[in-house]
C-alpha cells in the first residue's frame, strides 16, 4: 500500500465525511415499512436517494441480508441475536436485546469511532438532550451502541372526518366529551358504513397504550383520568407500575361506558394494526387517535383513495404524568458485529444523513426532496432520526415565518425547504399533490396545533428499569384482563383480582427490584 493510498485510508477511518478509497460494503438487517417505505417508483432499499449519496460521498454500500417488515422487526431480531447470526450493522428496538449483545460479546465497542467520526453538530444533537440519552448506550463506560435522540412526537390528537362532521352540521369539539358525542353521531348516522356493515366508531388498538410512534391507541382517554398505565411511576414518594392505581381503574371503567354507548369500536379486540389502517384507508372509520405525522401515514393513503376525506387534528387532553418516569428501554440503538472491519461506518452515515446532507450540501436535492414525498424512515440504512430536542416545532414555527415571509427560504435548513416548498403548493391549491397535503396537515395543521396551544414537553426522570422486564405473561394478564372490563365480560371491580393477581404472579419481585435499582434500597 502506497503512503498516499494509506493517508487516504486513514482519514476515511478517522473523519466524519473522508470517503474510503476503494468501495467499503456493510450487510444490514433493514426494517422495511409498507408500500415500500413510500419510496418513489424504481427506488429499493439497496439502490435510493440516501444509498447513493452515501456511495457518492463516503463510497460504501450496504447489502441488505435481511430484511423484515417494522411490525415484526423484534421478534426476528430476536431470532438472529439468539442465533448469534447477525449483520455488519443493524438496529435493535429495545434495551433488553442490547443488553443481551453486549453480554455475549457480539457487538463493537464504538466509543473511538464516536469521538473521530461524530461530526462535531450530531455530538451537539445528543447534547441538547442531557447526558443521560448517550449513557443509555454505554456499558462499563463504553459506548457499545448509538441510540435513536428522543425526539419528542408531543401528544396524541383526535383526527375526525371534517367533511362527516360538516354533512351532520355538527360543531368542532372543544372538549373530549364533544368529541365523544361527534363521534356518537357518526355510529347512529351509519357514516361510512354500507348495507350489512356495523358502524366503527373509535377505532382502538388492542394494547390500548401507544409506543412513541404508533396510531389507534386511546392514551388520550387514559390521560384525562390521570392514568398512566404501561409505565412505571411516583405515587407516595414509592415508584409503583401505572396499570395497577386507581385512577387506571377509573380509566377503564370510563372506557366500558365508552363501548357501550358505541363510542369505541364494537369490534376493537378483533382488530390487527393493519386491520384498522384498511378502515381508516377505505372511509369506514372517520375518528382515531393518532400523531402529528398520521397525515404521512396512513391519511395520506385515505386521501389518495377519497379526496373529499377531510381530515382534521383535534388537541383535547393535556398528557398527563407529571410523576411519570421515562425510560429508555423501548429506544432504537444501532450496534455494529463484533469483528467487522469498518465500525466507524455508523457514525460516518449518521453524520452525512443527519447534518451534511440537512446543513452544508448543495447537492443533496433528491435526499432531501423525500421529505416532501413523505417517503418513510424505514427507507433509511439505518432506521433512526438524530436531531435537536424539540425540532419538530422549531422546523413548523421556521415554515410559518418563512410562509409570511418574515424569514426568507435560503435561510430555512434542507429539511425545511422541503416541507416549506411543499406547504407552499398545497396553499396555492394548484396542481398541488397528495404528498403536500400530507406535508401540510402534519407540519402546519397538526404540530402548529400544538404550537399555538403552547404544548410544551414534559421532563421525565429517568428510570433504570434495564433489570426489571415486565415478563410476557404479566404483559398478556394486563392486556386480557382490561379488555374483558372494557367490554363488560367482566365487571370493573374485577380490576381488584387484576392488582392481586399481577403480584403474585411475579410483579411483586419486578417492583422490588425496579425500586432497588433506582433507590437504592
Amino acid at each position: 500500500m502506497s503512503e498516499e493510498s494509506r493517508k487516504t485510508w486513514e482519514k476515511a477511518e478517522t473523519t466524519p465525511y473522508g470517503a474510503y478509497p476503494e468501495l467499503v460494503t456493510y450487510t444490514l438487517g433493514q426494517m422495511s415499512g409498507a408500500n415500500n417505505s413510500n419510496l418513489p417508483e424504481g427506488d429499493i432499499y439497496e439502490d435510493n436517494a440516501y444509498t447513493r449519496y452515501l456511495r457518492k460521498m463516503l463510497n460504501i454500500q450496504n447489502d441488505n441480508v435481511y430484511m423484515e417488515s417494522d411490525d415484526r422487526y423484534s421478534e426476528f431480531v430476536n431470532v438472529i441475536v439468539k442465533d448469534q447470526t447477525l449483520p455488519d450493522v443493524m438496529v435493535v428496538s429495545d434495551r433488553e436485546t442490547l443488553k443481551e449483545l453486549v453480554e455475549n460479546d457480539l457487538i463493537e465497542d464504538l466509543t473511538d469511532a464516536f469521538e473521530k467520526c461524530t461530526s462535531p453538530r450530531i455530538k451537539e444533537m445528543y447534547e441538547s438532550y442531557g447526558g443521560e440519552l448517550l449513557e443509555a448506550g454505554k456499558f462499563d463506560g463504553k459506548l457499545m451502541a448509538v441510540p435513536e435522540t428522543v425526539i419528542d412526537h408531543g401528544p396524541n390528537l383526535l383526527w375526525l372526518r371534517k367533511d362527516w362532521m360538516d354533512e351532520l352540521g355538527l360543531k368542532e369539539p372543544e372538549t373530549l366529551e364533544d368529541a365523544y358525542e361527534i363521534i356518537e353521531a357518526f355510529v347512529k348516522n351509519r357514516m361510512g358504513t354500507e348495507e350489512g356493515e356495523e358502524p366503527v366508531g373509535l377505532a382502538c388498538d388492542t394494547n390500548l397504550v401507544g409506543t412513541t410512534s404508533s396510531s389507534y391507541s386511546v392514551d388520550t382517554i387514559f390521560d384525562s383520568f390521570h392514568a398512566s398505565p404501561q409505565r412505571w411511576i411516583c405515587k407516595d414518594g414509592e415508584i409503583m407500575y401505572g396499570s395497577l392505581t386507581e385512577e387506571t381503574k377509573n380509566a377503564l371503567s370510563g372506557l366500558h361506558d365508552l363501548y357501550k354507548r358505541g363510542i369505541l369500536d364494537k369490534n376493537f379486540a378483533l382488530r390487527a394494526p393493519n386491520n384498522i389502517r384498511d378502515l381508516v384507508v377505505e372511509g369506514r372509520c372517520g375518528a382515531f387517535f393518532g400523531l402529528w405525522w398520521t397525515p404521512n401515514n396512513p391519511l395520506m393513503d385515505s386521501m389518495e383513495k377519497d379526496k373529499t376525506a377531510d381530515w382534521e387534528p383535534y388537541y383535547l387532553q393535556k398528557p398527563s404524568g407529571e410523576n411519570v418516569y421515562a425510560s429508555l428501554r423501548n429506544n432504537k440503538y444501532v450496534v455494529v458485529r463484533k469483528g467487522y472491519e469498518h465500525p466507524e461506518i455508523v457514525m460516518k452515515i449518521i453524520s452525512v444523513l443527519f447534518d451534511y446532507t440537512r446543513y452544508e450540501a448543495e447537492d443533496a436535492e433528491e435526499v432531501n426532496g423525500y421529505f416532501a414525498l413523505n417517503v418513510d424512515p424505514t427507507a433509511r440504512p439505518l432506521v433512526i432520526n438524530v436531531d435537536y430536542n424539540e425540532a419538530t416545532y422549531q422546523v413548523t414555527e421556521n415554515i410559518r415565518a418563512a410562509l409570511k415571509g418574515t424569514c426568507e427560504e435560503k435561510e430555512l435548513t434542507a429539511i425545511e425547504k422541503s416541507y416549506y416548498q411543499a406547504c407552499r403548493n398545497y396553499l396555492q391549491k394548484e396542481n398541488h399533490t397528495v404528498e403536500d397535503w400530507a406535508a401540510y396537515k402534519s407540519r402546519l395543521s397538526a404540530v402548529g396545533l400544538l404550537v399555538d396551544k403552547k404544548y410544551t414537553p414534559s421532563i421525565h426522570p429517568y428510570l433504570d428499569d434495564t433489570d426489571g422486564v415486565l415478563p410476557q405473561s404479566l404483559k398478556q394478564l394486563e392486556k386480557d384482563s382490561f379488555i374483558k372490563i372494557i367490554m363488560g365480560e367482566e365487571p370493573v371491580s374485577y380490576f381488584d383480582t387484576f392488582v392481586e393477581q399481577w403480584y403474585l404472579q411475579g410483579g411483586r419481585e419486578l417492583t422490588e427490584q425496579i425500586r432497588r435499582s433506582n433507590l437504592g434500597e
